[in-house]
């Protein structure tokens, strides 16, 4: 097996089990370096893995706030398509790989008491994972195609993103700084 089929075997494995413990900074974790190894080669199917795991760790922070019904069963369910990935990574068969990710996801979004919020956090979790994309320097229009946006919404977001950046990083100067700690003190 190559290293990528053995980092998402592992990464499908530590998602079974942050999602089991509840530990929503682990799966975020997961999601950032799975995001990161797929940017190198451009996979949809570690790009949906990101986005999923993400989705998860921000439904995990939530989760009492938003009242899941069936939560372990779910978990249960989840997993258990997680085990089938893996199993399809071990035998070479990336497309039932893929379509076992699917079916997590599918899992996720029936979710019937928190349907439509389930689906909110996985657009926003696309989006924001496709704007890392982005930032890796794969280009707006692909990005957009392999996490299944359109390329307005990526751009709305970016822009966003760059404008915050940008205002950030504007420094006042010495002169105006040292009034504004005079008028502080004063």
């Amino acid at each position: 097996m190559d290293q990528e089929v053995l980092h998402t075997i592992q990464v499908l494995e530590d998602t079974k089990r942050g999602l089991v413990e509840g530990d929503s900074l682990k799966l975020k974790e997961l999601s950032n370096e799975t995001l990161h190894a797929a940017c190198g080669i451009q996979d949809a199917g570690s790009l949906t893995i990101a986005v999923l795991v993400y989705a998860l760790s921000k439904i995990i922070e939530r989760k009492d706030g938003v009242k899941v019904r069936d939560w372990d069963l779910f978990v249960k369910k989840f997993n258990s398509f997680l085990d089938l990935a893996v199993k399809a990574l071990k035998e070479s068969k990336m497309d039932r790989m893929e379509d076992y990710i699917m079916m997590a996801r599918k899992s996720l979004t029936g979710l019937g008491s928190i349907k439509h919020y389930v689906q909110e956090v996985l657009k926003k979790a696309s989006i924001n994972k496709a704007s890392k994309i982005y930032e890796h320097g794969i280009s707006l229009g692909h990005t957009a195609d392999l996490l299944g946006l359109t390329q307005w919404e990526l751009a709305e977001y970016t822009s966003q993103s760059n404008a915050a950046e940008n205002e950030q990083s504007i420094t006042v100067d010495v002169k105006k700084r040292a009034k504004m700690a005079l008028e502080f003190f004063s």
